[in-house]
């Protein structure tokens, strides 16, 4: 006969089902620090290279394109604006990039800290905690 929903609620998981990677986080705090490092060594870096390789091939196209009798090319300008868009795009990753790595690298202080406060709240001092338990025969 199937548990209802409510008891089930009160108990561990049934097996099978519910709950993280046997009852712990799936991440511990050495692979959190690899992927910031991996994102502020590796990824950061790249995406400013990229940034950087496109703007010197970009002002060479707008360069190639651009008004040599005094008009010059539709095209100039539309390379132009999309490289306008293409600089605010990696600004914008490079901003969201660095979020990430410091929501990694806080993430067990948080945890941490949660855990503790919890914990301190679970169980405070009682009055009665000075009376010792009568002795068991």
């Amino acid at each position: 006969m199937p548990q209802s929903v409510g008891t089930r609620l009160n108990q561990l998981a049934v097996p099978g089902g519910g709950g993280a990677a046997g009852g712990r986080l799936t991440s511990s705090t050495a692979e959190k620090q690899a992927a910031a490092n991996a994102i502020e060594r590796d990824i950061e870096g790249d995406t400013r290279e990229a940034g950087a390789w496109a703007d010197g091939e970009t002002n060479a196209v707008v360069k190639a394109f651009g008004a040599k009798d005094g008009d010059g090319w539709l095209t100039s300008k539309a390379v132009h604006t999309m490289h306008k868009t293409w600089g605010e795009q990696v600004k914008n990753l490079l901003t969201l990039l660095s979020m990430d790595k410091a929501a990694l690298r806080a993430a067990d202080t948080t945890l941490t800290g949660t855990d503790a406060g919890v914990g301190a709240q679970a169980r405070r001092p009682s009055v009665l905690d000075q009376y010792s338990q009568p002795p068991r025969h």
